[in-house]
């Protein structure tokens, strides 16, 4: 269950067009406090796209977004700036300073952005590295680190920066098997800690067992969206289920929780 009805994040008709090809239409959802919705659909369906204008990394062509009942103003840079620091981005391929240790680089943006000082930065990125199992990984750099540990370090700096929504774009795909439960974990334990999130992934056991909503994206269009219980549910005949079972047929469901 959700912890509120009055949605913390709206999303109002997102479209957008790369090369003259409509690669998002009229793409919206609501997004209630503490809720996880996770976007599925087959590659290209515009999922990363679609978070990515969440955050305004590709400005849409058409659409509003709202956090806690304001606008965003998307080409106000100030607007931008303060909505950017209030909705963290996990990538795909952790997006880490490779010059930098794990601490510093959670530290940074406390830095930089809140105007914290270096010592209450630091302070902060050992608390959230700690909270991912990372305490004793702190002083390593990104080369000395799994991709799983990489892809903590990069939740932990979004976390330090006390988000009221995180957006994850398959978080786990560029790891190797045996590191996705690692992370998924710690996914698992912000959902249920109450975090706000909206996660693209393949990995539907997670799906499955988590999401509050799930919202299936093809061609560029949310075509179904609904619990899983709903959507996945043996004989459903949703386009949900079929794609689920079409994962499963190759080994691809992902790890169970």
């Amino acid at each position: 269950m959700t912890q509120s009805v009055e949605p913390v994040l709206r999303v109002r008709g997102i479209s957008k067009s790369l090369s003259g090809k409509a690669i998002l239409k009229d793409c919206s959802m609501d997004v209630a406090r503490g809720e996880l919705k996770v976007l599925i659909g087959p590659s290209g369906a515009g999922k990363s796209t679609l978070l990515q204008c969440i955050n305004c990394l590709i400005p849409p062509d058409a659409g509003e977004i709202w956090l806690e009942n304001e606008k965003l103003a998307m080409h106000d840079r100030t607007s931008l700036c303060a909505f950017r620091a209030q909705v963290g981005m996990i990538f795909q391929d952790f997006n880490l300073f490779d010059h930098m240790t794990a601490e510093e680089n959670v530290a940074i943006a406390l830095r930089k952005v809140r105007g914290m000082s270096a010592h209450d930065a630091h302070r902060r990125a050992q608390e959230e590295l700690g909270r991912v199992g990372l305490g004793r990984r702190a002083s390593l750099y990104p080369a000395q680190l799994s991709g799983g540990q990489k892809q903590r370090v990069a939740i932990a700096r979004a976390l330090a920066m006390d988000p009221k929504v995180i957006l994850l774009d398959e978080p786990t795909s560029a790891l190797d098997p045996e590191l996705v439960g690692e992370v998924l974990a710690v996914i698992r334990d912000l959902s249920r800690g109450g975090m706000t999130m909206i996660m693209a992934t393949h990995q539907m056991d997670f799906a499955r067992a988590l999401a509050h909503e799930i919202l299936f994206m093809e061609r560029g269009v949310i075509i179904e969206r609904g619990t899983p219980a709903a959507l996945l549910a043996p004989g459903a005949g949703t386009r949900t289920q079929a794609f689920c079972t079409s994962l499963l047929d190759m080994g691809g469901a992902g790890e169970p929780l």
